[in-house]
């Protein structure tokens, strides 16, 4: 509830801001600050290009379809990949196909973003060659996954657990949604055949968790001596219970998504939504933007090692052996210390690439006072890491590092701002591609933050829900949540006839605003 209205109440707010600003210019030349985090009525497309770029092409799912495109530097569409569901996220393979994840019209129980319960491999030309449904009443795949050079999935899921599960494991009743909360844990899929797939490995949140709330439990604990582990008393407190009634009017409004009951808000309470593996370390890097961090845990493990706290390269189990952006969590710090807000798309930068070895992240909601706006930024940080793959700690315990090795954000800091999904990566010139995930907006800037190429998106698929209702196209009507730079060397490329699709797809247009005579109406 408390994230429904807050979005509403800040798309009226940044709606007036917007406005007051532009009547504030009218009729002058200078150019007017731009608020609008959602992207509406400003002019899509190519709105920014440089002599001199990197050849290459941007790959988009397009919001509310089936289809991923393929764009130039142009901004001409050049390839389609046709799915069968709405896509979330995908990821180019060398032999042409994409891996991504579909929203499945049926899935149970989980819902609110992020959850979309299929991850399918489609081929070029959009033959469906691997369509592996994880969804049902206890576990689904959510938010994002990774692939592995041996061709296995790395995926993020929810499990679910009862209240009954988490007062034994020691959370404060506050903190427990009366359906339970919707715990987090890693599976490696290995494909099989058109539809299977083989769970290999898989980590659990709940084999480390730690807290200091009742010492009869055996997970007891303090966390301040504990690092590796997460307490399990973090997050927000559940809100009030509403009635039927109101539960029925959100829900006939759009809002509050997809198997909202009276008993489930806050479920999800430590909200995954970005995963990145590293080969040569065998590391998994997983972000969670309800506590502003970021982990690392080692994926040598076996499954059952993976369960405990020994074991694996770094000898030290299914432990967390890095964790940043909020010391306070575990007790190393407090508020002041805090450096991620909301993140999205950690990764570590590839080998072969400026920055080989460190992280980024899109940094959503970055605070900038009580008398200013909250932007956005991407970090690169470069963590303390050994050479047998463990991760120290600075002087007051916490790890570091405490200054960043690069970061991006806009002079004005107002014309750059995504409160929620988004992205970041690093090209092999050594740019940084953005993704301003709410406005569909992505970007190219060089190491001195200058924008050499920019795109906004103008395209919106008109899936409808499972009962055949339009979805809501606002307030987030042209968003992306990953946007990706294929270089035109890229395997999957080589012999491609890449020409504008003729005719192009067609450009999606906001409906006007209704009259007073309509509204009346």
């Amino acid at each position: 509830m408390k994230k429904i209205w807050f979005f509403s109440i800040a798309f009226i707010a940044l709606s007036v801001l917007y406005n007051c600003v532009s009547k504030s210019t009218a009729g002058e030349e200078a150019p007017k600050k731009d608020r609008n985090m959602f992207g509406h009525h400003i002019p899509r497309g190519l709105t920014k290009t440089s002599n001199n770029l990197t050849e290459g092409y941007v790959m988009v799912a397009v919001r509310n379809s089936a289809s991923t495109y393929l764009i130039n530097r142009k901004g001409e569409v050049v390839h389609e990949w046709k799915g069968n569901y709405e896509v979330f996220n995908q990821y180019l393979m060398d032999d042409g196909s994409i891996i991504q994840g579909a929203n499945d019209v049926d899935y149970p129980v989980f819902g609110f973003g992020g959850p979309y319960g299929r991850i399918q491999k489609i081929n070029w030309d959009s033959k469906m060659l691997w369509d592996f449904e994880y969804a049902d009443e206890e576990q689904i795949v959510h938010h994002d996954f990774a692939v592995m050079p041996n061709g296995n999935i790395l995926a993020i899921a929810y499990e679910t657990w009862s209240y009954e599960d988490a007062v034994v494991n020691g959370r404060k009743s506050h903190l427990i949604p009366r359906s339970g909360p919707w715990m987090e844990k890693i599976i490696e899929i290995e494909p099989e055949g058109q539809r299977g797939g083989k769970i290999v490995w898989e980590w659990h949140i709940s084999d480390h968790l730690i807290q200091d709330n009742d010492d009869s439990k055996k997970n007891y604990g303090n966390p301040g001596e504990h690092p590796e582990l997460i307490d399990f008393n973090l997050g927000d407190s559940i809100p009030p219970a509403i009635s039927q009634d109101s539960l029925d009017v959100l829900k006939s409004l759009g809002k509050g998504g997809r198997n909202l009951t009276l008993d489930n808000p806050k479920s999800d309470i430590h909200h995954f939504n970005a995963i990145n593996y590293n080969p040569e370390l065998d590391q998994i890097v997983f972000s969670s933007p309800k506590l502003g961090e970021i982990f690392i845990v080692d994926h040598s493990t076996t499954t059952e090692e993976a369960a405990t706290h020994k074991g694996g390269r770094s000898d030290q189990g299914g432990d967390f052996l890095y964790r940043w952006g909020n010391p306070e969590n575990y007790h190393r710090g407090d508020s002041t210390d805090q450096q991620l807000f909301g993140q999205h798309d950690v990764r570590w930068v590839e080998k072969g690439k400026h920055g080989a070895g460190d992280l980024t992240v899109f940094n959503n909601d970055v605070p900038n006072g009580p008398d200013s706006l909250d932007y956005s930024a991407i970090y690169q940080i470069t963590p303390p890491i050994n050479g047998n793959g463990s991760y120290d700690r600075i002087d007051k315990g916490s790890y570091g590092p405490d200054v960043l090795s690069w970061e991006y954000i806009a002079s004005d800091t107002l014309s750059f701002y995504g409160s929620y999904i988004s992205g970041a990566h690093r090209m092999q010139n050594g740019n940084t591609f953005i993704n301003e995930g709410p406005k569909g907006r992505f970007f190219e800037v060089n190491p001195e933050g200058e924008i050499l190429w920019e795109y906004l998106n103008p395209f919106r698929g008109t899936i409808h829900k499972p009962n055949g209702d339009p979805v809501n196209v606002k307030p987030a009507t042209y968003s992306l949540f990953r946007v990706t730079f294929i270089p035109a060397d890229h395997p999957s490329l080589i012999g491609k006839e890449l020409k504008p699709l003729n005719p192009q797809p067609s450009e999606f247009k906001l409906p006007p605003p209704l009259d007073k005579e309509d509204k009346k109406s």
